[in-house]
């Protein structure tokens, strides 16, 4: 058995990165180390059993801020899942990679669905080959965990979170690793969708060959 430890299930528009406008099922996993300060999910980083509730309450109405969990099999999931209409399903966190994903990414995979894992890169990734790997490198964080030079490998796009200089200048320097794959391509997102943060990692596209990833759901108040 490979149970997961969910927070929510919601469907709503990918905002971010290639998939962006893509009616999407967001899958929500529970538990983070990494502890990036600016965290908008800091609900989700917390598994002490206090928190275990229900798995039907994981597609309850808005369960958005909520530090509660429920340990779901991934039959269960899949039955939640069959719930929504979008065929495109995102895994994200918390750090989806804290588990092993091969069982869920390659259910989903079987029954029709696209999958996505957004991830830290700082965990191994354990999916189905087939799935689409979002990086959103988290460097130097205060969890102490590096960027993984497989996870880096793994990556289809590079998502970075931008709101000063240093964030591009870290990222240049871990491209220059090389640990990526040729033409991924590399997503640049301002954080909480500032104006100054927009306009650095604008210039930064421009200078770099970058593309510019703006939050599209958060511009629209969606999910």
């Amino acid at each position: 058995m490979n149970d997961l430890l969910v927070n929510e299930m919601f469907q709503t528009i990918q905002g971010e990165g290639t998939h962006v406008g893509t009616p999407s099922v967001f899958i929500r996993l529970q538990g983070c180390p990494v502890g990036c300060p600016w965290c908008d999910t800091r609900f989700t980083w917390h598994t002490t059993a206090v928190g275990e509730v229900s798995v039907d309450t994981m597609i309850a109405k808005d369960r958005s801020g909520d530090a509660s969990w429920a340990t779901a099999d991934t039959d269960a999931i899949m039955t939640l899942v069959d719930r929504f209409q979008a065929r495109h399903v995102v895994i994200t966190g918390g750090e989806p990679c804290l588990y092993d994903l091969r069982p869920l990414t390659q259910r989903l995979l079987e029954a029709g669905r696209r999958v996505q894992i957004e991830t830290s890169g700082t965990h191994a990734v354990a999916a189905d080959a087939r799935t689409w790997v979002t990086v959103s490198p988290k460097i130097a964080m205060p969890g102490g965990f590096p960027v993984r030079p497989d996870a880096l490998a793994r990556a289809d796009e590079i998502k970075m979170p931008v709101g000063r200089q240093a964030d591009i200048d870290r990222l240049l320097d871990l491209l220059g690793q090389a640990h990526h794959r040729p033409n991924v391509p590399v997503f640049l997102q301002p954080l909480s969708t500032s104006r100054k943060a927009t306009e650095l990692c604008a210039a930064a596209a421009l200078a770099h060959d970058f593309r510019l990833s703006v939050q599209l759901h958060a511009l629209l108040g969606w999910r």
